[in-house]
């Protein structure tokens, strides 16, 4: 965060105020000696956002891909190293421009990862915890109480949030989390994502690959989030806010019946 003087101004005129807000840095990274992305992005848990930017692009299988890690904060450039055995070269250097903030970018169609197969039944949570975890989740951010200016994003149990990472991108957000887990080797079938942004194709497809059972978000989700959510069995929900939340597909891992799902 960097301090900076403001000018308030109200009905009944204008006042000078000193202001915290959120930072802003161009990472821009070099996988195996070759310029991979810039992501636009905080400057903090810089590694878990690569190693969750790698895995949830589908450049990686799992953090032991990821050989070498160097972050230069001057340039603002992260050098990496990762195994390619099997990885296409073509694959790597093709883009997918996202609706993310500051324009996201995927290494692979959404619409794709759906191609391999639905969720597993299994793990189940009280639709009534999930508003207590969104409650927690939506006043946790020291950073988003002091700027207003970041996403948040988090995995929980069934008792409490587990990690939680900010960003100014949601995309980027969700890849820290994502990369925070796989670091440590936390389990992500028994976990729920909570979100503050909206809900995309590439959100959920992130979501998806990570084996991540449910995604629930404050935003609201995309027709396409929906309707490969529900293809893939993938519990979704969005506009979760106090003691109401909406349920757009696998509400079974709620112990909603069939016709209880919207």
């Amino acid at each position: 965060m960097e301090s900076f003087i403001i000018t308030t101004l109200h009905r009944e005129g204008a006042e000078l105020a000193n202001q915290l807000i959120a930072e802003e840095v161009p990472l821009t990274i070099d996988l195996n000696g070759k310029e991979l992305a810039t992501l636009l992005c905080s400057p903090i848990d810089l590694k878990d956002l690569i190693t969750g930017f790698l895995f949830t692009s589908g450049l990686i299988v799992d953090a032991s891909s990821v050989r070498k890690i160097v972050i230069d904060e001057e340039r603002w450039k992260a050098s990496v190293e990762i195994e390619t055995s099997g990885l296409p070269e073509e694959m790597v250097f093709k883009r997918v421009y996202t609706s993310g903030c500051g324009k996201g970018i995927i290494f692979h169609n959404p619409l794709d990862i759906a191609q391999r197969g639905v969720m597993p039944e299994g793990f189940i949570i009280d639709g009534v915890k999930l508003m207590d975890l969104m409650q927690q989740f939506l006043t946790s951010s020291e950073e988003h109480k002091l700027t207003r200016g970041v996403h948040s994003a988090a995995l929980a149990d069934g008792e409490g949030i587990v990690i939680l990472r900010d960003d100014i991108g949601r995309h980027n957000a969700l890849d820290k989390i994502i990369g925070a887990a796989l670091a440590t080797g936390l389990s992500l079938t028994d976990k729920v994502v909570l979100s503050s942004g909206r809900i995309s194709s590439e959100i959920l497809s992130k979501v998806l690959r990570a084996g991540l059972p449910i995604l629930v978000s404050a935003g609201s989700p995309t027709n396409q989030a929906v309707k490969l959510a529900r293809k893939v069995n993938l519990t979704l929900v969005g506009r979760a806010r106090g003691n109401r939340l909406n349920v757009y597909s696998g509400g079974q891992r709620l112990g909603l019946e069939p016709n209880e799902l919207t």
